[in-house]
């Protein structure tokens, strides 16, 4: 009974197991894409742990100091005849006064830091949808170019076969189907190589899920991205009002410039009160008083120096950020305006000529006008085209998933 048992408790663990594995028997939807990659995102992880230290930083920085007490006991022995030997006792208490403006700064910078930390994990989490979206593209583009590598090495097998009837027959001479063959073959070669681009693809999406995917996964296409964009001035405009870099850069400005206001209140001396009771054989001694540190041989200029030197670099990577960012955007709006224009050229006609010379090619080939060469150059030429206009819309894509990372705007993710 016990193996039986044993066995049938390892076959529910299995069940289990296989159970609460993420399944992707149904096709793998883009927004599904995000959402898994979010939720097991080590990085996002560590970021939201660096925010939720933030925000313990800033109760660190509202709560005030504690109070000191003391507590002391022992025997008295005085020298004079006359006096009285006995036990004493002590008891003191002290209570560290923090002025305003250095709790003031202290809080300024803590909540500087919040800030800092939920900009930080806003700019991980686009950065980290736009790879999601940029690699499911590539996916879909590999595909795209594996069905297009596929259908050419189909058609010029069949113009394979058929030249090797007319040889044979004596119609066309030995050279023409040597051509065709290798034609065929560098055909072949190709498709094989985008087969391997789409398992590449495939594992770099299954990367960034971040979960035990099956080998075997199908996805949804998406809608394309609306191509309208606004001029670059407002893009640029938008990029400085929402960008989360910038704003964490601005954050980490600001806790720098409240690091340097806190060690310029640290020069004031900051007070103590204390107040104190003793019990001795003959006496009784009752004190309150207040002690301040003198600040003669610590002015704290090398912690002032050094807090205003974080604070400039702080502000120079901020500048140097933003200048980075736009110069992206540029190039970004600068790759969109390149693509659409190339799919323009694409769509009013290259496609339709490329097309028609095949065509034309091929009829004069089989009237005997023009050689194998003409009609292989010719689809040789329509592949190309094909292929060129199959990465302009991808490149096209690609430039506005760029574009929405940087003006960190919600693009859709159906």
């Amino acid at each position: 009974m016990e193996p039986i048992y044993h066995r049938l408790m390892s076959g529910a663990l299995l069940l289990f197991w296989l159970y609460a594995l993420p399944s992707f028997s149904a096709p793998l939807t883009l927004a599904h894409a995000c959402e898994l990659a979010e939720q097991n995102s080590p990085v996002l992880s560590i970021i939201r742990s660096q925010a939720d230290g933030a925000q313990s930083a800033l109760e660190t920085a509202g709560a005030y100091p504690n109070p000191e007490v003391e507590f002391g006991a022992g025997n008295s022995q005085l020298l004079s005849p006359t006096a009285q030997s006995g036990h004493n006792s002590l008891m003191a208490i002290s209570q560290p006064i923090e002025l305003p403006a250095l709790r003031h700064s202290r809080q300024r910078g803590a909540e500087a830091g919040v800030v800092a930390g939920s900009a930080l994990l806003d700019d991980a989490r686009i950065n980290l949808h736009s790879q999601v979206k940029q690699a499911f593209l590539e996916l879909l583009r590999r595909q795209d170019e594996a069905l297009l590598a596929a259908e050419n090495y189909e058609l010029l097998l069949q113009i394979s076969n058929r030249i090797k009837q007319r040889v044979e027959v004596g119609e066309a001479p030995r050279y023409e189907l040597v051509k065709s063959e290798a034609e065929s073959l560098t055909a072949q070669s190709v498709a094989k190589g985008a087969e391997i681009k789409v398992l590449q693809a495939k594992d770099r999406l299954r990367t960034l899920l971040g979960v035990p995917t099956l080998d075997q996964f199908e996805i949804v296409r998406p809608p394309p991205m609306a191509e309208k964009l606004p001029v670059i001035g407002a893009l640029r405009a938008e990029l400085l009002e929402k960008q989360p870099l910038l704003k964490f850069y601005a954050a980490e400005s600001a806790r720098a410039a409240a690091k340097l206001d806190q060690e310029h209140s640290l020069r004031t001396p900051q007070p103590t009160l204390k107040w104190s009771a003793e019990r001795h054989p003959d006496v009784n001694l009752w004190r309150v008083g207040i002690s301040i540190p003198l600040p003669l041989w610590d002015r704290r200029s090398g912690p002032i120096g050094e807090a205003r030197a974080n604070l400039d670099r702080a502000r120079a990577d901020h500048e140097r950020v933003r200048l980075n960012l736009l110069g992206e955007l540029d190039q970004a709006y600068g790759r969109y305006q390149i693509a659409q224009r190339q799919l323009d050229i694409f769509e009013t006609g290259l496609l339709r000529d490329a097309e028609s010379a095949v065509k034309v090619a091929e009829a004069a080939y089989r009237y005997g006008e023009r050689g194998i060469l003409d009609y292989l150059d010719a689809q040789r030429v329509f592949r190309s085209t094909r292929m060129d206009y199959l990465n302009a819309r991808y490149e096209l894509q690609f430039a506005l998933i760029d574009i929405e990372r940087l003006r960190a705007a919600d693009g859709e993710t159906k």
